[in-house]
């Protein structure tokens, strides 16, 4: 697990907002923050987190690791940046039909989106948020789309991180499942297959009834034992109709 916040301030403040950047030295491949970034999003999307160093972005830009201080101090700095440059991504449209409950929901598919296309957040811890202009700005739009409709300003704060959560654990599990085939070579109905002889000879329906029964029934829903995107979506219409009684009650 990595965590944000582990840099210098004034440094990470400085890269996040780009307030000092210094250019290319003559005769260097041309190199800037922004490209470094990037090609540090490359190796962690491609790689994952623990391939991350300053040494492999350096590989992957083709020039010499010491280039790379001239315009980043080092690792913790560019993780916030990372993180910062890909909250980024995510869309941000005016108009969503459904009030908030539409909003809210355009959101969690966003973030949704966001992990899946980029299973390395969800290996960064960010109870210090990144303090940059990405992260701000997708903190306000979130915030908007709930705005004016009679939420005190700290249960605007808690609907959002409340949803943004939800889809956080629920990634996880979706995450979870594809890096299970990748590194075992096995789907998961090749995985049922191969112990199904077995759990029919150790399952006793009498012992445990409910378990078998719902096990047996979503079993023939998923083809598996668990479905990532019915999670996802089950979960989100809940939690929509939980804030949605407290909506009501103002």
């Amino acid at each position: 697990m990595e965590y944000t916040g582990k840099g210098d301030p004034a440094r990470s403040l400085a890269l996040l907002w780009r307030t000092s950047e210094r250019p290319s030295r003559k005769g260097k491949p041309e190199l800037s923050v922004d490209r470094i970034v990037r090609a540090a999003i490359e190796v962690a999307d491609a790689e994952g987190l623990g391939a991350l160093s300053m040494r492999r972005v350096a590989e992957k830009l083709g020039v010499g690791t010491m280039s790379l201080y001239t315009y980043v101090p080092g690792k913790p700095e560019l993780l916030d940046v990372m993180l910062d440059t890909v909250y980024g991504e995510t869309a941000r449209p005016e108009d969503v039909p459904g009030g908030w409950r539409g909003r809210l929901e355009q959101i969690a598919r966003e973030n949704w989106a966001l992990y899946l296309r980029h299973p390395w957040l969800l290996q960064v811890a960010t109870s210090r948020p990144v303090l940059g202009p990405h992260t701000t700005a997708k903190y306000e739009y979130e915030l908007r789309a709930i705005d004016g409709i009679g939420l005190s300003d700290v249960e605007m704060d808690s609907v959002i991180t409340l949803v943004t959560g939800f889809v956080h654990g629920a990634a996880r599990g979706a995450v979870e499942a594809l890096e299970a085939e990748k590194h075992t070579g096995m789907t998961d109905e090749q995985w049922w297959a191969a112990h199904a002889p077995f759990l029919h000879r150790i399952s006793d329906v009498s012992r445990f009834p409910v378990a078998s029964r719902v096990g047996e029934a979503a079993a023939e829903v998923y083809g598996s034992a668990h479905s990532p995107d019915h999670t996802f979506e089950f979960g989100l219409q809940r939690l929509l109709d939980g804030i949605s009684l407290l909506v009501d009650s103002r």
